[in-house]
């Protein structure tokens, strides 16, 4: 299609966790890799492949899972949207809005899971990219939550030693 850009290819193998199912899972990726071998023949190539769930990476290692280009397009969010904003100077507390807490709380959330990666990692060092995959989205959801505050006019609130509890 002229004009169309392919920005990426994902499936999540939905069924990937059904042990009963393991056939239909490789069918489904048997799909994608026909689809993309479709789109290289083509000169297409999707700028991200992703295809597998939890269970899908673990049943299916030869699934497409995070690269290098899914962090470095998380890099691109991350510098286009701290591009408008002033420089962080203190540490921010979330608040301000609900969507800003949504913001600190799925960011918190993905600290969290990047901290048990790498435990993981000495196990699996094929995961790095999924560990560097975390640490972005971290920031990326961190500065979001900085540009939403921008957008919706909210001040960000400092972090002050001298009010804080562990000043007394």
């Amino acid at each position: 299609l002229k004009g169309v850009e392919i920005a990426g290819l994902m499936s999540h193998l939905a069924r990937a966790d059904e042990e009963d199912d393991a056939e239909a899972t490789e069918a489904q990726f048997e799909v994608i890799r026909a689809l993309l071998d479709n789109f290289r023949a083509k000169g297409v190539l999707p700028a991200i492949v992703h295809a597998a769930n939890s269970a899908g990476a673990l049943a299916f290692p030869d699934a497409p899972l995070l690269s290098e280009k899914h962090v470095a397009r998380l890099d691109g969010a991350a510098a286009a949207m701290n591009a408008d904003l002033p420089p962080l100077k203190e540490f921010i507390l979330p608040g301000g809005a609900p969507v800003l807490g949504f913001c600190h709380l799925a960011r918190t959330a993905a600290r969290r899971v990047e901290r048990a990666m790498t435990t993981y990692l000495r196990s699996a060092p094929e995961a790095a990219h999924a560990l560097q995959y975390l640490n972005r989205l971290s920031d990326v959801l961190f500065i979001a939550a900085r540009a939403e505050a921008k957008r919706l006019g909210i001040t960000e609130i400092y972090w002050r030693k001298e009010t804080s509890i562990s000043a007394s």
